[in-house]
């Protein structure tokens, strides 16, 4: 479903990278917040909890409600599924459908923030992990149903980076929330943060240097290609196979010596994520269960689901730079967020129309004088 990982250049430099799969293409939007930017968290039988930014934020984003004739989206319909802040602070949101279960009650005249605001708070509020985990020791969290997913209870959970290299996860487990630190900078999907860890134990003999040749009895073996050193990595696209891929590939690629050439590499990492169309598919017999969101449901005639890369994003965390591709394009589209800080109101546009936009160089190659 998805997959998230940080990276560091040759100098210490953060950025983050991650794909977001559903089995339908649904109508995000990207969106600039400026700071000051004033919105509430609404918890039914809790007062309202009023959130005023501090930082400036770039998001991609989708509303939590459908549009109506005589009630229009605004922009405090959004909510933040991947965004960066202007301290270089990254928030992303991941699937995790065991999240529901019995939480905590808290006192009735205590504002509580809504695990769907998470992104919007920890961005507007915060500038490093730190800052988040300190603020969530104090700041009560609570799944709701979300009716655009059908009445599901916010299947989810969430991953914070900062420009320092520190990485942290929210996760709810059957209704109990648990922060933990992450010394991997990786997340994925389902089983729980920790058993991701745990799991890791498995594969101490992973290392990124081929061992090409080998002798048995009098026979030498003798590799005839390099990779041979990945040939431990799961080869699934499951959560847990993908967790395991993503370490290495953060542990092991190559640290750039450029900002530039950082992003080219983390792109070229995201890559071993990215899932086509009808690679794995699933039938409704079968019991594979994916997200559906009421009224933008995959309307066409395929009689399987198949789960795809909607979009990857990258963050350069130091420069405040975003790069978001969706399924329809070739290449990365680049938002610098420090030259929208000067815009007082926000800004929202649709991914969609953003889609494709990559340049054509056919006029290098016409010819001037024909």
């Amino acid at each position: 479903m998805c997959t998230s990982l940080g990276y560091k250049d040759a100098t210490g430099n953060t950025y983050f990278g991650r794909t977001l799969e559903l089995t339908t293409d649904l109508p995000y939007l990207v969106a600039y917040f400026p700071a000051g930017y004033e919105t509430v968290s609404q918890v039914p039988e809790h007062p309202a909890l009023s959130l005023k930014s501090v930082h400036a934020v770039l998001a991609i984003t989708m509303p939590d409600r459908l549009p109506k004739p005589d009630a229009p989206l605004a922009a405090g319909d959004l909510k933040v599924l991947e965004g960066l802040n202007d301290k270089g602070l990254t928030f992303s949101l991941l699937s995790y459908p065991s999240a529901a279960g019995p939480q905590k009650t808290v006192e009735a005249t205590r504002a509580i923030l809504s695990a769907s605001d998470l992104g919007n708070w920890a961005l507007g509020q915060f500038g490093t992990v730190a800052e988040v985990k300190a603020a969530l020791a104090d700041q009560p969290v609570m799944l709701q149903a979300l009716a655009l997913l059908g009445g599901v209870v916010s299947p989810f959970h969430y991953v914070v980076h900062d420009a320092g290299g520190a990485a942290l996860v929210i996760e709810f487990d059957k209704g109990v929330m648990s922060v933990y630190d992450n010394p991997v900078g990786v997340m994925t999907n389902g089983p729980r943060f920790d058993w991701h860890l745990t799991n890791l134990d498995n594969y101490t003999f992973l290392t990124n240097v081929d061992r090409s040749s080998a002798t048995f009895g009098d026979y030498k073996a003798t590799q005839p290609d390099s990779g041979i050193a990945t040939a431990g990595l799961p080869a699934s696209n499951t959560s847990v196979g993908r967790f395991v891929r993503a370490v290495y590939y953060a542990q092991y690629a190559e640290k750039a010596a450029t900002p530039d050439e950082a992003v080219c590499t983390l792109a070229h990492v995201m890559n071993n994520f990215d899932r086509p169309r009808g690679v794995t598919i699933d039938y409704p017999e079968q019991g594979g269960g994916h997200l559906e969101v009421e009224g933008l449901s995959d309307t066409g005639s395929a009689a399987y689901a198949t789960e795809f890369t909607c979009w990857t994003s990258l963050s350069d965390l130091a420069r405040r730079q975003f790069y978001i591709r969706d399924y329809k394009s070739l290449n990365f589209l680049r938002i610098d967020l420090d030259s929208l800080i000067g815009q007082n109101a926000p800004a929202i546009v649709p991914l969609q129309k953003l889609s494709g936009a990559a340049q054509d160089v056919t006029e290098f190659f016409v010819s001037k004088s024909s």
